[in-house]
């Protein structure tokens, strides 16, 4: 019989690539996964691994192995959720991910909305860029995730993940306020330092687009994934950027915001693992972050 603690681990190195990583996430020694993944062949009665380099491969018939871990283990998700569903209150410890702005903008409102109707419900919450984190949630890192999605630029598409819209999110040229009279298209920020977000960002490549497809090869000056940091630096009059709407009410008043062409917007959005997506504590925090942000857009 095949033990399912050791099938996951083999999945988790089909994900993760190594064991190193593999036992750093699973808080196990490297020697540890290592004797496990050793069972899980003997277990198996054939080659499960083979080394490339300082690689481990995974085999035809490892590969299979994964295909149907992933089953059982969401099988067993979703009859974890169904247990929750008959417990008499929400509970539970629900992983969240967002990147800087919606944390900004949605994460104290929706910790408000959870207080009053769910106490029983908490929520970890860690910032990472929303492409990754799509992929960690995926993988089971995390049980939320927010993301956003730019014009032309499709996030990737995750199998067994349930997506919801929460915010179309206006984007706009900021500028100092002391030049914004000479700027009325992104074309008249042709000249000036700009500030983006680092690569490979999808809000960089988005922007890279827009300047040069408006005739322009943009002098990124600064580079930072601190938005705040971007309003800063704008304020001081020391370069340009292409903001988003969900700064909500941090508008400082040396801050001038231009409409691009066509009123642009990026898609914000939550996505959870089908299978966890009827346990009570991730409804309730799903439901919670589309209040709010229905409120924030209003």
């Amino acid at each position: 019989m095949l033990d399912l603690h050791r099938l996951s681990l083999l999945r988790e190195l089909a994900l993760r690539g190594t064991i190193t990583e593999v036992a750093a996430a699973l808080n196990f020694a490297p020697s540890t996964v290592s004797a496990q993944l050793t069972r899980l062949e003997k277990e198996a009665g054939t080659t499960l691994l083979v080394s490339s380099g300082r690689r481990l491969m995974l085999t035809t018939a490892a590969l299979g192995l994964v295909k149907h871990a992933n089953q059982m283990l969401a099988i067993m998700e979703e009859a974890t959720a169904e247990l929750a569903a008959a417990a008499d209150t929400v509970a539970g410890t629900v992983r969240l991910s967002m990147f800087q702005t919606s944390a900004l903008a949605l994460l104290p409102g929706t910790l408000r909305l959870l207080s009053q109707k769910h106490p029983d419900v908490r929520v970890e919450m860690t910032q990472r860029e929303p492409e990754q984190a799509l992929h960690d949630t995926w993988s089971g890192d995390f049980d939320i995730v927010v993301a956003e999605q730019y014009p032309g630029h499709a996030v990737p598409q995750l199998p067994d993940m349930i997506s919801t819209a929460l915010v179309e999110d206006p984007l706009r040229l900021a500028v100092p306020k002391n030049l914004a009279a000479g700027i009325t298209d992104i074309g008249g920020a042709a000249d000036l330092p700009w500030i983006m977000e680092p690569a490979p960002a999808a809000s960089r490549h988005w922007a890279l687009q827009q300047c040069r497809v408006a005739g322009f090869e943009p002098d990124i000056r600064y580079s930072s994934a601190d938005l705040q940091t971007h309003v800063q630096l704008i304020e001081a009059g020391e370069g340009v950027a292409i903001l988003p709407g969900i700064l909500g009410g941090y508008r400082p008043p040396d801050v001038a915001w231009v409409p691009l062409e066509d009123e642009p917007r990026r898609q914000v959005f939550l996505a959870i693992r089908q299978a966890s997506a009827r346990h009570p504590a991730v409804v309730a925090v799903a439901s919670a972050l589309q209040r709010h942000a229905q409120h924030a857009a209003a």
